[in-house]
Protein backbone atom coordinates (compact mmCIF):
# COMPACT_ATOMS: atom_id res chain seq x y z
CA UNK A 1 0.00 0.00 0.00
CA UNK A 2 0.95 3.36 -0.84
CA UNK A 3 3.20 4.82 1.85
CA UNK A 4 1.51 8.31 2.14
CA UNK A 5 -1.23 7.81 3.48
CA UNK A 6 -3.39 7.82 0.26
CA UNK A 7 -5.80 5.91 -0.28
CA UNK A 8 -5.72 3.84 -3.85
CA UNK A 9 -8.59 3.62 -5.71
CA UNK A 10 -8.94 -0.47 -5.80
CA UNK A 11 -10.99 -2.25 -8.13
CA UNK A 12 -11.32 -4.31 -11.32
CA UNK A 13 -12.59 -1.03 -12.80
CA UNK A 14 -9.80 0.63 -14.83
CA UNK A 15 -8.25 3.91 -13.93
CA UNK A 16 -8.73 6.42 -15.88
CA UNK A 17 -8.83 10.34 -16.32
CA UNK A 18 -8.39 11.93 -13.37
CA UNK A 19 -7.86 9.29 -11.00
CA UNK A 20 -4.95 7.87 -13.63
CA UNK A 21 -3.61 11.26 -13.26
CA UNK A 22 -3.67 11.44 -9.66
CA UNK A 23 -2.52 8.23 -9.04
CA UNK A 24 0.88 8.62 -11.41
CA UNK A 25 1.44 12.11 -10.35
CA UNK A 26 3.58 11.46 -7.30
CA UNK A 27 7.15 10.40 -6.47
CA UNK A 28 7.94 7.16 -8.65
CA UNK A 29 9.08 5.35 -5.81
CA UNK A 30 6.21 5.07 -4.09
CA UNK A 31 4.27 5.13 -7.43
CA UNK A 32 6.41 2.05 -8.13
CA UNK A 33 5.93 -0.23 -5.13
CA UNK A 34 2.32 0.60 -5.18
CA UNK A 35 2.50 -1.14 -8.93
CA UNK A 36 2.94 -4.09 -7.98
CA UNK A 37 -0.45 -6.48 -8.06
CA UNK A 38 -1.97 -4.23 -10.29
CA UNK A 39 -3.36 -5.27 -13.37
CA UNK A 40 -1.89 -4.28 -17.13
CA UNK A 41 -3.06 -5.34 -20.62
CA UNK A 42 -2.05 -4.51 -23.97
CA UNK A 43 -5.70 -5.48 -25.55
CA UNK A 44 -6.69 -8.42 -24.63
CA UNK A 45 -3.18 -9.98 -23.27
CA UNK A 46 -1.74 -9.13 -20.09
CA UNK A 47 -1.57 -9.79 -16.07
CA UNK A 48 -0.36 -8.87 -12.71
CA UNK A 49 2.59 -6.55 -12.43
CA UNK A 50 4.83 -8.38 -9.60
CA UNK A 51 7.98 -6.31 -10.49
CA UNK A 52 9.34 -2.73 -11.02
CA UNK A 53 11.70 0.18 -11.06
CA UNK A 54 11.38 3.45 -9.59
CA UNK A 55 13.70 6.44 -11.48
CA UNK A 56 13.65 10.09 -10.52
CA UNK A 57 14.83 12.90 -12.45
CA UNK A 58 17.44 13.64 -9.86
CA UNK A 59 18.94 9.98 -10.10
CA UNK A 60 22.02 8.96 -12.13
CA UNK A 61 20.54 5.77 -13.27
CA UNK A 62 17.58 7.67 -14.87
CA UNK A 63 17.34 8.50 -18.56
CA UNK A 64 16.18 12.04 -17.75
CA UNK A 65 19.04 13.25 -15.29
CA UNK A 66 20.33 15.27 -18.06
CA UNK A 67 17.50 16.95 -19.18
CA UNK A 68 15.01 16.39 -22.20
CA UNK A 69 16.19 15.06 -24.96
CA UNK A 70 13.98 13.47 -28.07
CA UNK A 71 14.57 9.91 -26.71
CA UNK A 72 13.26 10.50 -23.60
CA UNK A 73 10.12 13.35 -23.85
CA UNK A 74 7.89 10.91 -22.87
CA UNK A 75 9.34 11.18 -19.27
CA UNK A 76 8.87 15.05 -19.34
CA UNK A 77 5.04 14.59 -20.32
CA UNK A 78 1.96 13.78 -18.67
CA UNK A 79 1.82 11.14 -15.70
CA UNK A 80 -0.38 8.00 -16.43
CA UNK A 81 1.35 7.94 -19.96
CA UNK A 82 4.18 5.50 -21.34
CA UNK A 83 7.65 5.55 -22.07
CA UNK A 84 9.30 2.86 -24.13
CA UNK A 85 12.75 2.34 -25.35
CA UNK A 86 14.84 -0.10 -26.56
CA UNK A 87 17.59 -1.08 -24.62
CA UNK A 88 20.92 -2.79 -25.50
CA UNK A 89 19.79 -2.41 -29.11
CA UNK A 90 17.62 -5.27 -28.99
CA UNK A 91 14.89 -4.81 -26.03
CA UNK A 92 11.41 -2.36 -25.71
CA UNK A 93 11.49 -1.36 -22.20
CA UNK A 94 8.29 -0.21 -20.72
CA UNK A 95 7.38 2.59 -18.27
CA UNK A 96 5.08 4.43 -17.00
CA UNK A 97 5.61 8.09 -16.51
CA UNK A 98 5.23 9.68 -12.82
CA UNK A 99 6.14 13.37 -12.33
CA UNK A 100 7.75 15.26 -14.49
CA UNK A 101 10.86 13.40 -15.54
CA UNK A 102 10.62 10.04 -13.53
CA UNK A 103 9.00 6.55 -14.26
CA UNK A 104 8.93 3.56 -13.15
CA UNK A 105 9.95 0.43 -14.95
CA UNK A 106 7.75 -2.62 -15.13
CA UNK A 107 9.73 -5.65 -15.06
CA UNK A 108 7.90 -8.66 -14.65
CA UNK A 109 4.62 -9.62 -15.48
CA UNK A 110 2.45 -12.96 -14.50
CA UNK A 111 0.79 -14.11 -17.02
CA UNK A 112 -3.06 -14.15 -16.78
CA UNK A 113 -5.37 -13.60 -20.02
CA UNK A 114 -4.21 -14.39 -23.24
CA UNK A 115 -0.87 -16.88 -22.33
CA UNK A 116 -1.28 -18.76 -26.00
CA UNK A 117 -0.77 -15.71 -27.60
CA UNK A 118 2.44 -15.13 -25.16
CA UNK A 119 3.47 -18.22 -25.96
CA UNK A 120 3.60 -17.36 -29.77
CA UNK A 121 5.63 -14.09 -29.66
CA UNK A 122 7.76 -15.73 -27.15
CA UNK A 123 8.33 -18.98 -28.69
CA UNK A 124 8.21 -20.80 -25.64
CA UNK A 125 5.67 -22.30 -23.42
CA UNK A 126 7.62 -22.10 -19.76
CA UNK A 127 4.62 -19.56 -18.40
CA UNK A 128 6.91 -18.53 -15.68
CA UNK A 129 9.55 -17.55 -18.02
CA UNK A 130 6.80 -15.48 -20.26
CA UNK A 131 7.11 -12.31 -18.79
CA UNK A 132 9.91 -12.66 -16.19
CA UNK A 133 11.99 -9.39 -17.32
CA UNK A 134 11.45 -6.30 -19.30
CA UNK A 135 12.72 -7.31 -22.61
CA UNK A 136 10.12 -10.39 -22.18
CA UNK A 137 7.45 -8.99 -21.19
CA UNK A 138 7.65 -6.02 -23.80
CA UNK A 139 8.10 -9.22 -26.45
CA UNK A 140 5.08 -11.27 -24.95
CA UNK A 141 3.00 -8.15 -24.85
CA UNK A 142 3.75 -7.05 -28.20
CA UNK A 143 4.69 -3.49 -26.69
CA UNK A 144 7.49 -1.16 -29.13
CA UNK A 145 8.17 2.31 -29.64
CA UNK A 146 4.74 3.06 -31.36
CA UNK A 147 3.12 3.11 -28.13
CA UNK A 148 5.23 5.29 -26.79
CA UNK A 149 3.67 8.28 -24.96
CA UNK A 150 0.28 6.59 -25.46
CA UNK A 151 -1.98 7.54 -21.87
CA UNK A 152 -2.70 4.14 -19.80
CA UNK A 153 -6.79 4.87 -20.19
CA UNK A 154 -6.33 4.74 -23.99
CA UNK A 155 -6.79 1.67 -26.32
CA UNK A 156 -4.66 -0.62 -26.47
CA UNK A 157 -3.95 -0.63 -22.72
CA UNK A 158 -6.27 -0.94 -19.66
CA UNK A 159 -4.89 -0.54 -16.02
CA UNK A 160 -6.48 -0.86 -13.09
CA UNK A 161 -5.15 -1.61 -9.22
CA UNK A 162 -6.00 -4.48 -7.24
CA UNK A 163 -5.83 -5.33 -3.25
CA UNK A 164 -2.56 -4.55 -1.88
CA UNK A 165 0.24 -7.45 -1.78
CA UNK A 166 3.41 -7.93 0.40
CA UNK A 167 6.06 -6.38 -1.04
CA UNK A 168 9.95 -6.94 -1.10
CA UNK A 169 12.48 -4.67 -2.19
CA UNK A 170 15.95 -4.83 -3.16
CA UNK A 171 18.84 -3.04 -5.10
CA UNK A 172 18.04 -2.16 -9.33
CA UNK A 173 19.01 -4.05 -11.64
CA UNK A 174 21.29 -4.01 -14.61
CA UNK A 175 22.78 0.25 -13.80
CA UNK A 176 25.89 1.20 -12.73
CA UNK A 177 24.93 4.57 -11.22
CA UNK A 178 23.25 5.49 -8.21
CA UNK A 179 23.41 1.23 -7.49
CA UNK A 180 22.46 1.64 -3.70
CA UNK A 181 18.47 2.40 -3.19
CA UNK A 182 16.35 -0.31 -2.41
CA UNK A 183 14.36 0.90 -5.40
CA UNK A 184 13.23 -2.50 -7.01
CA UNK A 185 9.73 -4.19 -5.82
CA UNK A 186 8.32 -7.41 -6.40
CA UNK A 187 6.02 -9.16 -5.01
CA UNK A 188 6.45 -11.12 -1.85
CA UNK A 189 7.42 -14.85 -2.86
CA UNK A 190 6.17 -14.36 -6.92
CA UNK A 191 7.90 -16.81 -8.91
CA UNK A 192 7.09 -14.39 -11.79
CA UNK A 193 9.76 -11.98 -11.20
CA UNK A 194 12.75 -11.81 -13.08
CA UNK A 195 15.41 -11.94 -10.57
CA UNK A 196 14.62 -13.63 -6.59
CA UNK A 197 14.77 -11.00 -3.77
CA UNK A 198 16.90 -11.71 -0.83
Amino acid sequence: MTSDDQTLPLGSKPLAGAALSAFFNRDAVVVASDLVGARFSVGSVGGRIVETEAYRPDDEASHAFRGKTPRNAAMFGPPGHVYIYRSYGIHWCLNFVCLTGSAALIRALEPENGIDEMIARRGMANIVSLCNGPGKLSQALAIDIGLNGISLDQPPFTFSLAEPVAIVADKRIGITKNVDPLWRFGAAGSRFVSRRFP
